[in-house]
């Protein structure tokens, strides 16, 4: 792996709360990590499936596999589109620090290596602990699909699970760099009462002021972003805005350097 640890000094008034290097091969630490199972949502097309996460070489893979097997849950003639699918045809894996760690303020760095091809869409991205979604608060640090990288968060409007957008979408071509989709990225979150900036290799692609993420609703806190988010890292494939992956290669990976949560000393 690259000696570069991090394009962004920490301040001193910070220090180091929590973190995984993803030293040891294998499984992924059970003490940090918990995953998704199944059709999960945004009509996406692959299984999550723990199998499909694993550390190799200090990283974590996330490997996305175009693999047939039976719907466990199908019920032909459902509206449910997580059961009215026959068959899987693509697997994948999300792990979420759900239930173990979660974190309010901070300074967040993630780096990654991800393929920028048809049909993939990988994610940084976090959620509030209470409320439920879009009230809970969604931040997603880094988002990646049809020739985009996006960073947003979003929280609840009027309507029920209808949420408010703050969205910034650049281009790969933003970059300028051919080979951008071959190297390792640090993402960034600096977190506090005021605002959330999200950035990549130090270009800032958004800033959140807090003082407009009020929930319209009573579904989770009047601000989430005054809460702890957990953590979610996942390779999505297909669904309302991953794009066909039909002519994509497969198996595919979503390569997890570090990722590392710093906070305050006081």
């Amino acid at each position: 792996m690259s000696s570069i640890n991090s394009l962004n000094q920490v301040s001193e008034e910070y220090k180091l709360v929590w973190s995984d290097e993803f030293e040891v091969d294998g499984e992924p630490d059970q003490k940090h990590w918990v995953y998704e199972y199944g059709f999960v949502r945004n009509q996406e097309l692959q299984w999550y499936q723990k199998d499909n996460a694993f550390c190799q070489k200090r990283m974590l893979i996330i490997e996305g596999r175009r693999q047939h097997k039976p719907n466990p849950n199908y019920q032909k003639g459902s509206n449910d589109w997580r059961k009215n699918r026959p068959s899987v045809e693509y697997t994948s894996s999300c792990l979420t620090t759900r239930g173990l760690h979660s974190w309010k303020y901070g300074i967040f760095e993630v780096k990654a290596r991800i393929r920028t091809q048809n049909g993939l869409w990988p994610a940084i991205w976090f959620l509030g602990v209470e409320g439920e979604w879009p009230s809970c608060g969604e931040i997603d640090l880094m988002e990646y699909y049809q020739g985009n990288i996006l960073a947003n968060a979003c929280w609840g409007t009027q309507q029920r699970w209808q949420p408010k957008w703050n969205v910034i979408t650049k281009p790969l071509s933003f970059f300028s760099d051919p080979k951008w989709h071959q190297k390792f990225h640090l993402w960034r979150m600096e977190w506090n009462s005021q605002k959330i900036l999200l950035s990549v290799d130090g270009i800032l692609l958004n800033t959140i002021d807090l003082s407009h993420t009020i929930n319209a609703n009573n579904k989770g806190p009047k601000n989430p972003f005054h809460q702890p988010h957990y953590l979610l890292l996942n390779l999505a494939i297909g669904g309302q805005n991953g794009g066909d992956p039909t002519q994509t290669p497969f198996p595919c990976r979503y390569e997890i350097d570090f990722v590392r949560v710093y906070q305050k000393k006081s």
